[in-house]
């Protein structure tokens, strides 16, 4: 029986060179492997741009690496190359989605991410997996910047094509749609990718935190993807908070703790007739929403743990997405936990130190196994 790779993406740690990756993997992936309790543990690699370079470029730099994560238990299907660097800076907000698909360090950062992916995939690995931000945020876009990018994901598939020639086995690229940006939704991804990109090397990422805050219906996204001749690479199991009455006082109340200055928080409200609504960031959102009905913010909340009442999470689209996929294709692609806000949740929520963090992840890793794929006995 094929086994889903399951990871948890790094991101949640900061580090910006390799030393301190490999200290991630002594502080934090190797006691959440012995916390689950298994003895191969996943990881979601983020690399930043400048550690992906010096890896890309030494190919001994790379071999240390591969045997510093073999000899933890440690695994890698997948890497994050949304972020280019500065991930966990004070603030981070529309710097994300710096540098923009246009700008050549944007396909050089990807690249040197492929490289380093190809010598870390464990030897029975079908493909690997990139997710990249959705081109850029939505302005300034024109014309010119679409054919710009087209034409670094042009360049990107020739070398993914070459190297899956090379080595047997593709590296794909997985496009994560995101509210605000210039492929807002799945709905956007499809309609900006399927005429112009080779499905064989370029597909979804399907963030259900971001599908969720789009409203867009689970069963029904899967089926647009698949039947415009796309795929989803990589599932980033994800839930975002969920607001059911966001004008109470409680609710504002409840909000005001996850304000805060670090990362943007999109929100979205549907009204009645359908409509979505949108506000950059949390703030934004008190003065130009209606809050009339329900809100979803992009502010990924642990899956195991459901926020304190009035608030709540999505994991249910979570829930929807993965088995929409699992009735659609043969093998789910790699799926990875990504909540990178621990740092900035709620002290009641998020805060501890190494141990809350370890137990956290872990509890993560045990909730998607056995809700998401099935693996009541744990993570493999």
């Amino acid at each position: 029986m094929t086994v889903t790779p399951l990871s948890y993406c790094t991101n949640v740690h900061p580090a910006e060179d390799l030393d301190g990756v490999l200290a991630q993997l002594d502080r934090y992936a190797e006691p959440v492997r012995r916390l689950v309790g298994t003895d191969v543990l996943g990881l979601g690699l983020w690399l930043p741009a400048a550690l992906a370079a010096g890896l890309a470029d030494d190919p001994a730099l790379r071999a240390k690496l591969r045997t510093e994560l073999d000899a933890r238990g440690l695994e890698v299907h997948t890497l994050n190359a949304f972020p280019y660097g500065g991930f966990h800076d004070e603030v981070v907000k529309h710097s994300v989605y710096r540098p923009q698909w246009t700008d050549q360090r944007r396909l050089e950062y990807t690249l040197d991410c492929a490289t380093v992916l190809a010598d870390l995939l464990p030897d029975g690995a079908r493909y690997g997996s990139i997710s990249t931000l959705p081109l850029a945020w939505r302005t300034p876009w024109d014309d010119a910047d679409d054919a710009a990018a087209m034409r670094a994901l042009t360049e990107l598939t020739a070398v993914l094509d070459g190297m899956a020639s090379r080595d047997g086995r593709p590296i794909r690229l997985a496009v994560e749609p995101e509210p605000g940006c210039v492929l807002d939704s799945v709905a956007d991804a499809v309609r900006w990718l399927a005429p112009r990109v080779d499905p064989r090397y370029v597909g979804l990422c399907l963030d259900t935190c971001h599908l969720a805050v789009s409203f867009a219906d689970p069963a029904e996204t899967v089926a647009e993807i698949h039947r415009a001749g796309l795929s989803v690479v990589k599932v980033q199991a994800s839930a975002a908070l969920q607001v059911e009455e966001p004008a109470s006082e409680a609710a504002q109340q409840a909000l005001a703790d996850f304000t805060e200055p670090r990362y943007l928080h999109q929100v979205r409200e549907r009204t009645e007739d359908g409509v979505v609504l949108g506000a950059d960031d949390l703030p934004q959102a008190r003065t130009e929403l209606p809050a009339l009905r329900t809100w979803r913010v992009h502010f990924h909340v642990p899956l195991h743990a459901r926020p304190a009442a009035p608030l709540s999470a999505t994991t249910d689209v979570l829930r929807a997405a993965v088995a929409a996929l699992a009735s659609t294709v043969d093998e789910l692609p790699h799926v990875e936990v990504e909540t990178y806000t621990w740092s900035v949740l709620p002290e009641t929520a998020g805060n501890g130190g190494d141990t809350a963090l370890i137990r956290g992840i872990a509890a993560e890793l045990r909730w998607a196994a056995a809700q998401l794929l099935g693996q009541d006995g744990g993570v493999r």
